[in-house]
């Protein structure tokens, strides 16, 4: 099965209308409002620590299941996309998900962990389907000069389910402050959400459907087999463009494990890690607007606004890491302080708030600008399907690593170290992938794509849908 819906024609203008249904703009809202049910719900669910249980075990566990699986489907999810298409592979992803919140739901009566840990390991491969074709059409989908603004929108979108996903327990959980675990109707909260973004993954468009205001389409295939995916994503591990980007997508997932266990869970109280969610998903779609617009707009030259954006994010990095430090050194896995309370616990709770709000401005940032990096490396949504799946692949496997760093209780200040060098060494690699491998600017499409919103085509033509 490939891409429906080719056509040999010439490509005429579409219309030029933001509510355009194959316009990029909808389509990657489309995809962000997936992500905002599914994953953005995962994510509070994760953020609380422990997946809303005193025990971190079975989370832990469960989570290791998740990312070894999905360091495989990860790298094999671009093949899969470009085999099945959009809508077979995300529908699939998202039901996954489902499974891992009902497991939760499971736990909190019988606190059995094998059910946990399957569902984690099932839904590994759900999220591999799913970021692969998810990252295929946030960095394909847009116009070449403007993959930055897409992806601020994709990342607010997304993070808003985070945001919507910490209120839930927050509102359920309010008035149990001496709570250890969330009650049933905060997973049930969860797999309700879950469920609606496995249906909205069906009004996804396959890239041959999408047109670009330009008339562009977002690829050129029109189909794919297994035996060329095979060999096409082989070829990845020798690719010298992935290679440098293998330290950065190790790390940007391996801090979630120390943020949820070791800064969300260890200072604060049931009630607060719900509204410090809130917060924290909340800091990633300013976050993702501001370096999107760095990326974008910034400077004239594209490979300027990678080294200033690059730049940003490795300034505020250190800064952000080296406050954690400062706080760390205060408390350790055998000597916890006592728990604060947004409440009750007064000028106590505003300088870790602000330390886990920052954690979370940081990891949009640093995330949207490795995909705004990999999203300039090719514009064919064929080609991109495979670069995003082999970062998400290596991405879960370093978090794969993480849960189980944590689960052998690994010291606190230990794992901030780790952290910290992981995003730091990547730094200069990004950098200097940036330098060899971004053209300066994309002359013939940002032309193109300017001059026809100038001057558009006669009006028999542009209002023609495709």
């Amino acid at each position: 099965m490939g891409f429906e819906g080719e056509e040999e024609s010439a490509p005429k203008l579409p219309k030029q209308s933001i509510f355009r249904y194959n316009s990029p703009l909808v389509q990657v809202s489309l995809i962000g409002l997936v992500c905002f049910c599914c994953p953005g719900m995962f994510n509070a669910l994760s953020g609380m620590g422990g997946g809303g249980q005193v025990d971190q075990t079975a989370a832990n566990n469960a989570n290791t299941a998740l990312y070894t699986t999905f360091a495989v489907f990860g790298i094999l999810g671009g093949g899969i996309y470009n085999i099945l298409g959009p809508r077979l592979t995300l529908a699939a992803g998202c039901s996954t998900y489902v499974l891992y919140a009902g497991s939760f739901l499971y736990y909190n009566h019988h606190k059995h962990q094998t059910f946990a840990i399957v569902a984690g390991a099932i839904l590994g491969i759900g999220a591999g389907l799913l970021w692969a074709g998810e990252g295929a059409i946030m960095t394909s989908y847009p116009p070449p000069n403007r993959k930055g603004t897409y992806i601020s929108l994709f990342w607010s979108i997304f993070n808003m389910g985070g945001v919507i996903g910490g209120l839930i327990p927050f509102i359920l959980n309010y008035h149990r402050n001496e709570a250890a675990s969330v009650n049933d109707a905060t997973y049930i909260g969860f797999m309700c959400f879950m469920s609606a973004g496995t249906l909205f993954a069906l009004a996804i468009l396959p890239p041959s459907q999408v047109v670009r205001n330009d008339g562009t389409r977002c690829t050129h295939i029109k189909y794919s087999n297994v035996s060329t995916e095979v060999v096409e994503i082989m070829k990845l591990f020798l690719n010298w463009k992935m290679l440098l980007i293998v330290p950065a997508a190790w790390a940007s997932n391996f801090f979630y494990t120390y943020q949820f266990n070791h800064v969300n869970a260890a200072l604060f109280n049931l009630r607060t890690r719900g509204l410090n969610n809130v917060f924290y998903w909340g800091a990633q779609m300013l976050g993702s607007i501001g370096i999107g617009y760095v990326l974008d707009f910034s400077f004239q030259s594209r490979r300027m606004r990678g080294f200033v954006g690059i730049g940003i994010v490795a300034a505020l990095g250190t800064a952000i890491w080296g406050g954690g430090l400062a706080k760390q050194r205060g408390y350790s896995l055998n000597n916890l302080p006592p728990k604060l309370d947004f409440k009750d616990s007064g000028s106590d709770f505003a300088g870790p708030f602000v330390l886990y709000f920052s954690y979370g401005l940081l990891d949009a940032m640093f995330q949207s600008t490795v995909y705004w990096i990999i999203g300039a490396l090719a514009d064919d949504s064929e080609i991109l399907s495979r670069y995003v799946g082999f970062y998400k692949g290596v991405q879960s496997a370093g978090a794969a690593v993480a849960w189980q760093v944590d689960t052998n209780k690994v010291p606190m200040l230990s794992q901030l170290i780790v952290n910290w060098s992981l995003t730091t060494i990547s730094y200069p690699l990004l950098i200097l992938l940036v330098m060899l491998a971004v053209k300066d600017d994309h002359n013939k499409d940002t032309v193109t794509y300017t001059n026809e919103l100038a001057n558009p085509a006669p009006a028999e033509d542009s209002t023609k849908p495709i």
